[in-house]
């Protein structure tokens, strides 16, 4: 599992301008059950977003066709974990120690 923290690098107005095309990729991100969560964080100066059932490679890959990275908005920090232990919605993503 991925935590895909992302920093603003920009003034939130530009952040607001591609914001529509942001949502957009979530979703997609969505629809393709690889996203189980995100938002802004507080205060307003980035999100998080829990990814999961990808490599490195792909969460890398996903996170650099974002809008707000192509439009060069934020930075990402991505952070992978394993999650030995979850909540019983989460049970389809919970890991084992090899």
């Amino acid at each position: 599992m991925f935590v895909m923290e992302l920093t603003y690098t920009a003034p939130i107005e530009d952040v607001e301008e591609v914001l529509d095309a942001h949502i957009a990729w979530l979703d997609s991100y969505y629809a393709a059950g690889v996203f189980l969560a995100s938002g802004r964080k507080v205060p307003r100066e980035g999100g998080v977003i829990l990814a999961a059932g990808v490599s490195r490679a792909e969460v890398e890959r996903i996170a650099e066709e974002d809008p707000f990275t192509t439009a060069g908005v934020c930075s990402y920090r991505i952070t992978e974990f394993i999650a030995t232990k979850t909540s019983g919605d989460l049970a389809a993503v919970r890991e084992t120690l090899a």
